[in-house]
Formats: C-alpha cells, sequence, structure tokens
C-alpha cells in the first residue's frame, strides 16, 4: 500500500498504550504518509512529544496557544490538511467529549474542526469501556459518522483481563489504509459468511455449544465490506458488534444456521462458512430445568445437518470456502475435509497454537486450494488474515471468469 501524497493527523490521549501509537506513526510513515501528531497533556506524561517528532519529521502539537512556527491558526489548518484523523488510544475522556461537542483542547478542537474521516481506537479498562455511558457515547459518535474499532481483549496493564486493549498498530494501520485507499476489488460480489458458535439447548437453562467467539468471520466479513462486496453475515451468539455496512441475521441453533444459509444462497457469489457449527444437538429437548438426580446425567445426541456438506453438492459455480480448526494432523485433516465437502478453499489453524484459538485477536493459518496450493500464513491478526483470505478468493472469483466460464448462479 502506497499512501504517498495522503496527509493522516494522529490523536494521541492519555493511556498506557500510547507507547503502541509510536509504532502506528512509524508504519505510516513508511507508507509514505505525511504524518502530523497531537499529543493531550496527559498523553505527554506517558510518551514524549520528541519520539513522535522523531518518527514523523514534523513538529508535534501539543498547546493550543503555543506559538506557530509560521502564521497559521493550527487546528483549522490541520483539520483542513487531514485525509484521516485517528485517534488512539481513545480513552473513555476524549470519547465523552467529542459526544458533547466539548473542544476545549488542540485536539477536541481539530476534531470539531475537520471534515475528514475520523478513525476512533478505544483502550481503556475493560469496566471502563463496558460502562453504559461509554457506549452510549460510542453510539452518538457512530451516529455522527465516526468510524471505530473494537479494542481487543486479553490482559490489561493493571492485571485484570477483559476486552479493552488497544488493538495491534498493524491492525490500526490496516484499518487506515482500508479507509484511505479501499480495494475495491470485490465490488459487484455477493459474499455470505457465516460466524460465531451455535447453542444446542438441553433445557430452558442450559445447551451445548463450544469456544467460538466469531472473531475470525466477523473480521472476513469487515474486510469484506471495506473491499465493495454485498456482504450478507449469518451469526450464532456472539459479544461483537455488526460492521458497518454489512447485513446481519442473527441466529442461535445449527438447524436456524442451515435454514438462513439456504434461504441466502442462490442469491450469494461466495460463501465463507467460518462458524463453528455444532455437530450434535440433544435428541430431545426438556420443558423445564432438568434437576440433579445422582452423580450422572445421559445425554442422547443426534447429528445436525451438515451446512457445509449440503452446499457443496448443489454450488454450481458459486466459491465455497470452509474453515478447519484442529488440534493435531492440521494439513491432512483440512485436505480431507477439502475434498469430501467439494470446497474450492479451506482455511485451517492449530486451535492448540498460542495466538491462534478461539478468542484471540490474532490468528496463525493455512489455506489450502483444490489445485494443491498451500499457503502458509505467520501470526497476524484476523483482520490482516481475513484480507488474505479474500487475495485468495478474489483470485478464485476472476479465475472462472477470465477463463470465460458460465455465470454463476448454479
Amino acid at each position: 500500500m502506497d499512501l504517498k501524497g495522503k496527509s493522516v493527523v494522529v490523536g494521541v490521549c492519555g493511556g498506557i498504550a500510547a507507547y503502541k501509537v509510536v509504532e502506528v506513526v512509524s508504519r505510516l510513515k513508511k507508507l509514505g504518509a505525511e504524518v502530523d501528531v497531537i499529543m493531550t497533556a496527559n498523553a505527554q506524561k506517558f510518551v514524549t512529544p520528541l519520539t513522535f517528532r522523531s518518527l514523523s519529521h514534523r513538529p508535534v502539537v501539543t498547546d493550543m496557544f503555543s506559538d506557530p512556527e509560521y502564521w497559521e491558526i493550527k487546528h483549522v489548518s490541520l483539520a483542513q490538511k487531514a485525509d484521516l484523523f485517528i485517534i488512539a488510544p481513545a480513552t473513555a475522556n476524549i470519547i465523552g467529549k467529542l459526544a458533547s461537542g466539548i473542544a476545549d483542547d488542540m485536539l477536541t478542537a481539530t476534531v470539531v474542526a475537520t471534515k475528514a474521516p475520523v478513525l476512533v481506537v478505544p483502550a481503556m479498562n475493560h469496566n471502563m469501556y463496558a460502562n453504559p455511558v461509554v457506549q452510549r457515547n460510542i453510539r452518538i459518535l457512530k451516529d455522527f459518522g465516526y468510524i471505530f474499532m473494537e479494542p481487543d481483549t486479553g490482559r490489561m496493564a493493571e492485571g485484570s483481563s477483559g476486552k479493552g486493549r488497544l488493538p495491534e498498530p498493524s491492525a490500526i494501520v490496516g484499518k487506515a489504509c482500508a479507509i484511505l485507499k479501499p480495494e475495491q476489488d470485490l465490488e459487484g460480489i455477493r459474499i455470505l459468511v457465516t460466524a460465531g458458535p451455535t447453542r444446542e439447548s438441553i433445557d430452558p437453562v442450559r445447551y451445548i455449544s463450544n469456544h467460538s467467539s466469531g472473531k475470525m468471520g466477523y473480521a472476513v466479513a469487515q474486510a469484506a465490506h471495506e473491499r465493495g462486496a454485498d456482504v450478507l453475515l449469518v451469526s450464532g451468539p456472539v459479544g461483537i458488534g455488526c460492521p458497518d455496512g454489512v447485513r446481519l441475521i442473527s441466529v442461535t441453533t445449527a438447524q436456524e444456521m442451515h435454514e438462513a444459509v439456504n434461504g441466502n444462497f442462490e442469491n450469494c457469489d461466495v460463501v465463507i462458512m467460518a462458524a463453528a457449527v455444532a455437530d450434535y444437538r440433544p435428541a430431545e429437548v426438556s420443558e423445564r430445568k432438568i434437576k440433579k438426580n445422582g452423580d450422572e446425567m445421559v445425554l442422547r445426541l443426534v447429528k445436525n445437518p451438515d451446512i457445509l456438506k449440503t452446499l457443496g453438492t448443489i454450488k454450481g459455480n458459486r466459491i465455497l470456502v470452509g474453515f478447519s480448526a484442529e488440534t493435531d494432523h492440521l494439513e491432512d485433516n483440512a485436505a480431507k475435509k477439502l475434498e469430501s465437502k467439494n470446497l474450492d478453499m479451506i482455511v485451517a489453524n492449530d486451535v492448540t497454537m498460542e495466538g491462534a484459538g478461539f478468542g484471540t485477536d490474532t490468528n496463525i493459518i493455512k489455506i489450502l486450494k483444490r489445485d494443491g496450493t498451500v499457503i502458509d500464513l505467520p501470526l497476524m491478526s484476523k483482520l490482516e488474515a481475513a484480507h488474505r483470505i479474500l487475495d485468495e478468493v478474489r483470485d478464485l472469483v476472476a479465475g472462472p471468469a477470465q477463463a470465460g466460464s458460465k455465470e454463476r448462479g448454479g
């Protein structure tokens, strides 16, 4: 990605994650962007302005009333020159001020004055992020057109764990690139993505499920939308928001997902099955809570419909992509699934590897294609992995068209 000629203003707020923004600025500069940094007073307690000045090769703005190097109204000039504004780490304080229209320092005044897209990257204690007031303020800003990145989940600076970590610098820069120079290489392509787990009820209070968080599937849906595709997301129960611009069908059980996918299959060109669908469900579901009785409880399970295999028998010229989460014999098991379910491509990962399991914000994947190609990818954010998957999908879509094959639709 070449960002030459693009101007990015980075607003750094007072949070421990400010140190990660140093790499964001460095990466943007390496891509050729002109980067101006505005630091709040509290941000300077975590990272010095000199650090950002050394990387950006530009003066760092810290004071609304400092003497300018040459005559200009600084917050207006930065607001006008920006092609993109990034606020990272975005604290609860800055989110609240912007949602209320407060412009009492250089950062907020510049944001209020800009017409550029504003990318807000929250990072804070997980309880602060979940606070209803903070979530209300985020909704207000989203309604005004501000673009938000979801925080990562993991260990916090104070030792607790939860959702509130700043996303990896590579993911932030990837999002910035998508906003500044979005690749529309999937424009006009209709993509159906499944994500998350399914739940199979035992009784009104218990169910069978799995550890899928839905993050990988949601990343695929987001990346596909960024690249111009018309995206429908069929999702099991998850704790993350639907990407902007993506249509969502929420389901709970494997049968509901089966029906939603089958009902929309004819109207898509590509299906990417990232969901972790339960293979079995209880044969009987009790209408009342089953009480403890003895040391054992035996459940009789019956097989759920195999959505992916069903699609493989009727896919026609559509592109069908599966996922394979394994604990051993990764490539062999994925290759068997690719063949038995008539897939065009399969994405495999070993969930026992650090950084590649369920619920993580990163992944380590292998992509296997029908022509025998195997692509090994290193540890990367799930959004980056999603874009690499879509690179291969794009090539698969283009291949039949270039060969003069008949229209999609089966």
